[in-house]
């Protein structure tokens, strides 16, 4: 077995090999001759019988590396930073120092292992960030156009208008007169290309998404769109390599950070040490759910929101709680490859209890409506009796809850 361990850059890649009579280090750069002058050596090492395995730190290159080492048959371990401070928290820092401490911790089995996501997720990603820098800078031209009808002591236009073609057309329409429309007509223009660029994206994005079982389970979530669900899913990939829902959440980064140490117990705010994307798309998903209160009103997810919301002084605290309930949600919705049932939503025994309440108070009133109508209001048997005795007759739950009141 040859143990490597690499300290890779943008520009060159170190290696350090573990052997009884010490450290071998080579220098290679990061170019075609470089990759195959390493690759030649390794191949040395496999003609001989034996096995090459090399560990890397996860960097911004790492992803072609290891495809170039893989395919020439040498094992890679992707080493998880987060995980692995000796390197970055070392006294003596250098290249080769830090290359050794990669294959000696390699050689031992013990380095933390990231996770690479598959390529039709890494470009899933790539295409959604470039969506989100588009379609901020859109935002920045319109919030600009506000500004200059501020100025102008014109009356503002709607967001609406900017949204769409002939909303804007209308806008330039409004602005002929003014001597200063040349100023608008760029940014107009401009958001109108940053419009086809965004349209031109999200069709690749739905090409790569197509048939992808994940985003369709994400899709039958009430108030999650294709950006939400393509943007999960990439983040997401395989649901299997996550044990637990708590895991899932805690790599989302929606988990508190705790830290105990013999009797004192530390609690702070959420690690936030997932990918932020994931992240923002299950902030909002919950306020979508929020927008679409005729449905989910009696959700218990959103119920506790309410309650929260009363009792928690900062308005992040209760969308954070509630997120890390979708995310618990859509752990379960994948790992059981189900669609989303809004019947699990409901508490069930907060639904009879309910149901038996509201049936409580219009047996009252019936019987109160009765005894008017009879003139029986200052008869000896109380009323709550007879309602008690109707309420057995007709619903049987009501009437037992009643029965047990009086």
């Amino acid at each position: 077995m040859v143990n490597v361990g690499i300290d890779l850059h943008k520009t060159q890649f170190t290696t350090c090999v573990r052997k009884k009579s010490g450290n071998e280090f080579e220098q290679y750069p990061t170019t075609a001759e470089g990759y195959m002058a390493f690759l030649a050596k390794a191949a040395e090492w496999q003609s001989n019988g034996e096995e090459v395995r090399v560990g890397v730190e996860s960097t911004g290159n790492t992803r072609y590396f290891k495809s170039r080492m893989e395919a020439a048959g040498i094992g890679v371990t992707v080493i998880n930073t987060l995980k692995f401070k000796v390197v970055n928290e070392s006294v003596n820092k250098t290249d080769k120092h830090d290359a050794a401490t990669i294959a000696e911790f390699l050689e031992l089995g013990i380095l933390p292992e990231a996770h690479l996501c598959s390529q039709k997720h890494e470009q899933m990603r790539r295409l959604l960030k470039v969506r989100t820098t588009l379609v901020r800078a859109q935002v920045v031209i319109k919030n600009q156009i506000h500004a200059l009808f501020t100025a102008e002591g014109l009356e503002d236009v709607t967001g609406g208008e900017l949204q769409s073609k002939k909303g804007r057309q209308r806008v330039l329409n409004a602005l002929n007169q003014w001597e200063n429309g040349l100023v608008v007509q760029p940014l107009v223009e401009t958001i109108e290309r940053l419009d086809e660029n965004v349209k031109r994206i999200e069709k690749e994005l739905r090409l790569l998404a197509a048939g992808d079982r994940v985003v369709e389970l994400l899709m039958t979530i009430p108030g999650c769109g294709e950006i939400g669900a393509w943007t999960i899913g990439a983040y997401t990939g395989d649901i299997k390599r996550f044990a637990s829902a708590k895991k899932y959440a805690a790599y989302a980064g929606l988990v508190p950070w705790v830290q105990n140490s013999n009797e004192t117990i530390r609690h702070g705010k959420i690690t936030k040490r997932g990918p932020q994307e994931l992240r923002t798309a299950l902030v909002q998903l919950v306020m979508g759910l929020r927008r679409m209160k005729a449905k989910t009103n009696t959700w218990r997810i959103m119920q506790r929101y309410e309650l929260m919301k009363k009792s928690k002084s900062h308005p992040g605290v209760k969308i954070i709680a509630a997120a890390r309930k979708i995310a618990t949600m859509i752990w379960h919705m994948l790992s059981e490859d189900a669609e989303f049932e809004v019947a699990k939503m409901v508490d069930r025994k907060l639904v009879v209890v309910s149901e038996s309440m509201r049936m409580d108070a219009l047996l009252v009133q019936e019987a109160m409506e009765e005894a008017k109508e009879e003139g029986k209001e200052k008869e000896e048997e109380p009323v709550i009796v007879r309602v008690v005795e109707k309420g057995v007759r007709k619903t049987g739950v009501a009437g037992k809850k009643l029965k047990k009141v009086g």
